[in-house]
């Protein structure tokens, strides 16, 4: 069940697990290193190989999250090489992870269930399984503090970023713009690229979704002043993805508090892989919760069992699934 350091995991097929496995059914797995003893520290024994995670891009809160979860796996199992691969985001991440070349990914909740349907922007199914629900993202719609702009209707006609064209964001970009009726030019720019235009006046809004406050805003607002845009009054034209009003408070960056649409970011794999590496990983995010949280955070959902478990239409791996009974039953 375990890989020579720096090779790719090796693949096991697993059975369809869901939520109600964890609260009632129970799985019964073998897994190696002690993975499931709860109350201790995982030991070195546990699983080894090369793990990549697919994260976003490198000023992003993904980025951060993923590092700081490849630190506490390689810290608490010396044999798996886990790194943090800079990304587009959700739909790129789910795309890598397909293809072989990522073994877990952060995702959005809304794109995870539409690869599982094998609707857009995927033409085809994808299978999932998830290893816990991690965080509330926030969509963030930053004009400049002198911008005329107060609502997404004002957009109509102009220019605005809706970031890397395979990020999650984008998605639910594309669809705020439609439930609003706003038809305007729209550019897909890096975080940081978008940053530089936004306070050029190269564009007049810039669409960024994570944790709060972002640091490419946080700049951007310590450089020129942003606002936030409200977003949530169109979340009824939304409904079906599972979204929800989240508020961006005063103080995250100097606009004033602004309720906006909030989605889960999920942490997924495919279906093969090895019991062992699903146990490991969710005993970190169970474990080590608190170290797993961003410096300057302070809108974010912290991890706990029952958040972690929340994971929507995309099934629980059965390590997840074992790991989360032996800890809380």
């Amino acid at each position: 069940m375990t890989a020579a350091p720096h090779q790719p995991l090796p693949r096991t097929e697993h059975p369809r697990a869901t939520r109600r496995s964890v609260l009632r059914a129970g799985v019964a797995l073998a897994v190696t290193g002690g993975l499931l003893t709860a109350g201790q520290p995982p030991r070195s024994e546990g699983p080894a190989g090369l793990l990549r995670i697919a994260t976003g891009e490198e000023s992003g809160f993904y980025r951060a999250f993923g590092q700081l979860l490849a630190a506490e796996l390689r810290a608490a199992y010396p044999r798996l090489d886990a790194v943090a691969l800079v990304t587009e985001a959700s739909v790129a991440n789910l795309e890598m992870l397909e293809a072989g070349t990522a073994d877990l990914a952060l995702v959005l909740a809304d794109i995870a269930g539409t690869a599982l349907g094998g609707t857009a922007p995927f033409g085809h199914r994808i299978e999932l399984r998830a290893l816990g629900r991690v965080y509330e993202n926030y969509l963030q719609l930053a004009v400049r503090a002198d911008s005329p702009v107060t609502t997404v209707a004002d957009l109509a006609g102009r220019t605005v970023s809706l970031g890397a064209a395979r990020s999650g964001g984008a998605v639910l970009g594309d669809r705020v713009l439609a439930a609003a009726g706003v038809t305007a030019t729209i550019r897909h720019l890096s975080m940081a690229a978008a940053r530089d235009a936004l306070k050029t006046g190269a564009i007049d809004a810039m669409l960024v979704s994570g944790g709060v406050p972002l640091p490419v805003l946080s700049t951007l607002d310590s450089e020129v002043g942003i606002r936030l845009v409200p977003l949530a009054p169109y979340l009824p034209a939304l409904h079906g993805f599972g979204y929800e009003a989240v508020r961006v408070p005063a103080g995250a960056y100097r606009s004033p508090e602004v309720d906006t649409i909030g989605v889960a970011s999920l942490l997924v794999c495919r279906p093969d892989l090895p019991t062992p590496v699903a146990a490991a990983v969710t005993r970190v995010l169970v474990q080590q919760a608190s170290r797993l949280v961003p410096a300057q955070t302070v809108a974010i959902q912290f991890l706990d069992v029952r958040s972690l478990i929340g994971t929507g239409s995309v099934p629980l791996h059965p390590g997840a699934v074992a790991t989360y009974r032996a800890l809380h039953g």
